[in-house]
């Protein structure tokens, strides 16, 4: 299937062709052709930018329940329409259709929260210190932020940057990844109809010099940034050079600790969902398995059996477990890590290699590493793929040294039976998020999101903490 429409971008109401176009190809049938996409100019983006300063001063003084509504037309709408969209998602981005149409109602799930929090928008009043005045303790709107995001979850990361910024009373200039334009697209196209004034929202696609130019205009109050640590500096610094509020998520190398008194089956499941679901491209996978000398060998022959029955195919396929990588250059990426771990002396366990499906696709198996040390790059670098790595630890305190030796902090996983080492990972997991007896991947959207060290900067993500980010505080003193 091919197509020769080009899908425009949304600048101050309207939808404004480009000279440039992306074309948007699926990861799983590299003969079908998802759609064409322009490619927005930096002039564009400058007119982008200019459209939400002139609308901030209205949108942010705009009535709460109007707000609300708004943002609540816009979540009903996409969790009716979420087997649709999500069988997008899973066409141009590579998921399988059941991850594709449950991250599409967690998109729609977002944007009602936020209407919802559009109306619970508090402050505080308290007494001065001096007789006879009030203090006023309110949060205000910051202005424009501009917002990128990454291709692999291209309906929910949009969602839980646009919908806060909205509900806070902030215009928006949203750029998503080259990779994913017609889930973008999609969503914007639902904004549109919305009832949202002209310049509130505004959709530039593009690649690289579509991010600069947004990242360096000067008409932006904040940055959301959700990527790799490279392009994460890169923003960071020209943000700090310009003043302008930050909020960086670059990624993790996340540790799921398996202890001698786990239950096998539950840490294998953990294992397979936290690795390889999504193609193992998720912020939050489990890509180093931190196993303690009692379970090791049991926990690795039982991993490479389950690996062993797992369907990978079309992400549009019934019974399809892991879908294609999402282009050539990540699938690259991907098999240099692992040529680099077998130099390095890791054993490979199970796949390692590319695989041919039907259709042309860029397809790698579910890749284990066992005999690893914790100072190989398969275990200090962010791979993004369907590949793991054993380490393999003495006791629980050498497993936690090992689980927290990384320049990344977002998440963690344990798998016990014991109540106390649970508890004492809990706390002294060096991380944003730690799960007990679940897969490192899977959040939900109502609670705080994000890591420490080099995987996080600036206030959290997702739930009332976005307000963190998306508001600033003002104290108001009042005589009476």
């Amino acid at each position: 299937m091919t197509t020769s429409h080009m899908n425009p971008n949304y600048i101050n109401g309207e939808w404004v062709a480009a000279e440039r176009v992306l074309t948007d190809v699926n990861p799983s049938d590299l003969d079908d052709v998802v759609g064409r996409y322009a490619e927005a100019s930096a002039a564009q983006v400058g007119e982008a930018v200019a459209a939400a300063r002139a609308a901030f001063p209205a949108w942010s003084r705009r009535g709460i329940q109007e707000r609300a509504d708004i943002l609540d037309r816009i979540g009903t709408e996409i969790l009716a329409r979420k087997e649709e969209l999500g069988r997008l998602l899973s066409r141009e981005e590579g998921k399988t259709l059941p991850e594709g149409i449950g991250e599409a109602a967690r998109a729609g799930y977002i944007f009602r929260f936020f209407a919802g929090e559009v109306l619970r928008a508090r402050g505080e009043l308290l007494d001065s210190v001096r007789p006879g005045i009030g203090v006023e303790i309110s949060r205000e709107a910051l202005g424009v932020v501009g917002l990128v995001t990454p291709w692999n979850f291209p309906l929910a990361i949009p969602a839980w940057k646009i919908a806060p910024a909205l509900a806070y009373g902030n215009c928006v200039v949203f750029k998503p990844s080259e990779l994913a334009p017609a889930c973008a697209w999609a969503i914007a196209e639902i904004l549109a109809r919305a009832g949202l004034p002209a310049g509130v929202f505004n959709l530039v696609m593009g690649g690289g010099a579509t991010g600069e130019a947004l990242t360096h205009s000067p008409g932006l109050d904040a940055i959301s940034f959700t990527g790799s640590q490279a392009t994460g500096a890169r923003v960071a610094a020209i943000a700090a050079e310009r003043g302008v509020r930050l909020q960086l998520e670059m990624g993790g190398k996340n540790p799921l600790v398996v202890l001698d008194d786990a239950d096998l089956a539950v840490a294998v499941n953990c294992a397979v969902q936290g690795a390889y679901y999504s193609t193992g491209q998720r912020c939050t996978a489990s890509s180093r398995l931190i196993v303690t000398e009692g379970i090791h060998d049991r926990f690795v022959a039982a991993l490479v059996e389950r690996l062993g029955q797992l369907k990978v195919d079309d992400a549009l396929a019934p019974g399809t477990d892991i879908g294609p990588v999402v282009d050539a250059r990540q699938l690259e990426k991907d098999l240099d890590y692992i040529r680099i771990a077998q130099e390095e002396g890791a054993r490979l366990a199970f796949g390692g290699t590319r695989l041919e499906r039907a259709k042309r696709g860029h397809y790698l198996a579910p890749t284990l590493f066992a005999e690893t040390t914790a100072a190989m790059r398969i275990n200090r670098e962010e791979v993004f793929g369907p590949v793991a790595s054993v380490i393999r630890a003495k006791d629980y305190d050498e497993a936690l040294a090992l689980a927290n030796d990384t320049p990344f902090g977002l998440c963690a996983g344990i798998v016990t039976t014991a109540l106390k080492l649970a508890a004492d990972f809990k706390r002294n997991a060096e991380v944003g998020m730690v799960m007990v007896n679940l897969p490192t991947a899977g959040v939900d959207y109502h609670v705080p999101f994000g890591g420490r060290k080099g995987s996080s900067h600036g206030p959290r993500e997702q739930g009332a903490f976005a307000r963190e980010f998306y508001t600033t505080v003002k104290t108001a003193y009042v005589l009476a």
